[in-house]
């Protein structure tokens, strides 16, 4: 069954616009409402056969949990924090939460409220509909762009609605980061290839 598509996905696609985006990675900040006894957690899982757990509270004061299935990083704190990373999209960050919820429960830990989860980026790829990029022409008329092809091979373009970076690449190659939602990553894109249409700024 195939994913729905947001609504700028869907007007992208009705104008002919495939810009083959997937997302990479989504980076979620969560609050569990609880106290988390990192000490007992880790000693509970580290022999377990699935999960990988590591905690060197001299080093990093938060518990590193991976899990297979999602297949994503949780970074767990005694505050009841944590951050959620590797999830492919935001319905993926949800079971996520809720996987690492359950295995947090099964550890003794209470948790009794609803999870508060707040997508901070989302990082994705993509490509212009198969268009090269002329980025010296793009970096002169795109205003708020930086490109200097000694340092960095890609031109980084900053969006103000809806607030993105994206990194543009001559062959019409794109990463897109600073998303809080999947449509807002197509939206960004969509405005991207809208703009350096009206430059002139594609080579073919």
């Amino acid at each position: 069954m195939s994913e729905e598509l947001t609504p700028s996905a869907q007007l992208n696609l009705d104008d002919g616009l495939d810009f083959r985006i997937v997302i990479q990675n989504c980076v979620a900040s969560v609050n569990l409402f609880t106290t988390i006894n990192l000490v007992s957690i880790y000693q509970q899982l580290i022999d377990h056969d699935v999960l990988q757990v590591s905690f060197n509270p001299e080093q990093f004061p938060g518990l590193i949990l991976k899990t297979k299935e999602p297949k994503i990083s949780s970074l767990v704190f005694s505050s009841g924090k944590l951050v959620i990373t590797g999830a492919k999209s935001t319905s993926m960050v949800h079971d996520a939460v809720y996987s690492v919820i359950d295995i947090l429960r099964d550890a003794g830990t209470e948790i009794e409220e609803e999870p508060e989860i707040i997508v901070q980026n989302i990082v994705a790829s993509g490509n212009f509909n198969n268009r090269t990029i002329n980025l010296e022409l793009a970096s002169m008329w795109l205003e708020s762009s930086m490109y200097e092809p000694e340092q960095f091979p890609g031109l980084i373009y900053r969006l103000p609605n809806p607030k993105t970076v994206l990194l543009l690449f001559q062959s019409g190659n794109l990463v897109c980061t600073g998303a809080k939602t999947e449509d807002q990553v197509h939206e960004a894109v969509r405005r991207t290839y809208d703009d350096l249409e009206e430059i002139e700024g594609f080579d073919t």
